[in-house]
């Protein structure tokens, strides 16, 4: 009986982290989502971060922002369906999103709005060297991959001159304030700890 209980848990377990998630999505940024309570990370493709901005004729503008007001134009109130089973150190689903039958992973990259995120997966390649061809999105201009941008990299080689975040009671970890007890796992960035 306690093998059979153990199976079942094991099979009930495994069945919800298999299981699709379907439902209006609300858009955190140019890659991630929120459907039901649940985070989820679009698997494959990294996007400019919200604070972020990038050059096109010489002229800054907020691609980070411009990258999540892309994805909800292409969602546009539909039902979203994802597809994954594993999730990541933020607790974030790692999916592929499609609304309407449309990939939202692959039409990010499409649109230049987003980058294959090469690091854990090669399928949006073909998608992005389509998109820099055509100088879509980011290709139009100059920009940092947002990889390069969360460590602290910026335009023109230039580093963060001010702190973006004073930590008084806690302490710095990259952009955010942590509680003094914690481990910090994050690259540098723009977060200072109070002198």
């Amino acid at each position: 009986m306690k093998h059979i209980y153990t199976f079942l848990c094991l099979f009930l377990l495994t069945s919800y982290a298999l299981a699709d998630i379907i439902g209006k999505a609300y858009v955190t940024d140019g890659d991630a989502i929120k459907i039901s309570g649940t985070k989820i990370r679009l698997d494959g493709i990294d996007a400019p971060e919200a604070k972020q901005k990038c050059e096109r004729n010489g002229q800054k503008w907020r691609c980070g922002q411009v990258a999540t007001q892309t994805l909800r134009k292409l969602i546009k109130g539909q039902s979203v369906t994802c597809k994954g089973d594993i999730t990541d150190k933020y607790r974030r689903l790692i999916a592929v999103c499609s609304a309407n039958s449309v990939d939202l992973n692959g039409a990010m990259v499409d649109a230049g709005m987003a980058l294959a995120y090469r690091k854990y997966s090669t399928q949006y390649v073909p998608n992005e060297q389509k998109a820099r061809q055509a100088k879509k999105g980011v290709w139009a201009g100059e920009f940092v991959k947002p990889w390069d941008w969360r460590k602290g990299k910026r335009l023109g080689g230039k580093q963060p001159k001010a702190c973006c975040k004073n930590c008084k009671k806690g302490k710095a970890c990259g952009s955010s304030c942590i509680k003094k007890t914690y481990n910090c796992s994050k690259p540098p960035g723009c977060a200072c700890n109070k002198k």
